[in-house]
């Protein structure tokens, strides 16, 4: 029991300080308006729960050790866990994902052959 390694207490605000009031406001906004990890671009599905790898959580666009704000709604974003934990407090650009799929025609065909040359 001499030997056990001391917990350290957390000492993020977003996690038990000030801002963990906002932080969980906005985190409820977010989960209610997107629907696409901010880090991959693919769709999160809400019915996975942790630990599962492809749950849904919060990522720090600019992470809070390297000075970004633990709240601010501009600086959180959809991701999925293991993109997040993949991420970690590196910094990268936002990544802008379109919501729409992406649509492939036949349009691009010739509207006329001759097939007398065939």
């Amino acid at each position: 029991m001499a030997n056990q390694p001391r917990a350290r207490p957390n000492l993020r605000p977003d996690h038990n300080g000030t801002q963990r009031a906002q932080f969980e406001s906005n985190k409820k906004k977010i989960y209610s308006s997107q629907s696409v990890c901010g880090i991959c671009g693919k769709p999160v599905d809400f019915a996975f729960r942790f630990p599962h790898p492809l749950s849904p959580c919060i990522d720090h666009i600019v992470p809070v050790s390297k000075g970004g704000h633990p709240s601010a709604l501009e600086n959180l974003q959809l991701a999925h866990m293991c993109c997040n934990r993949q991420k970690s407090d590196k910094l990268t650009e936002k990544q802008k994902f379109s919501q729409e799929p992406e649509l492939i025609s036949n349009r691009v065909l010739p509207l006329t052959f001759d097939w007398k040359t065939v």
